[in-house]
């Protein structure tokens, strides 16, 4: 699926999602998170490893609507 983050496309795919986020230890939940296999990921901490990009880069909500349409369960802050 294509989606744009930080104004660059990215084609993802929730297998791709799951293998780049095999092995990645999640961080302290204080925000809005996103549900992986059995662990609870940050939101922005996702965006991070499957864009390679900086946090600060693109919003919560770009990465949110991403796994969001990708089938992932998505919990607000």
């Amino acid at each position: 699926m294509r989606c744009v983050i930080a104004r660059y496309p990215f084609d993802l795919t929730r297998d791709g999602v799951l293998a780049s986020m095999r092995g990645v230890r999640p961080e302290l939940v204080t925000g809005e998170s996103v549900t992986i296999g059995r662990r609870r990921y940050p939101v922005k901490q996702v965006g991070q490893v499957i864009t390679r990009q900086d946090r600060r880069d693109f919003t919560a909500g770009e990465v949110t609507r991403a796994m969001t349409r990708l089938g992932f369960t998505c919990q607000p802050g």
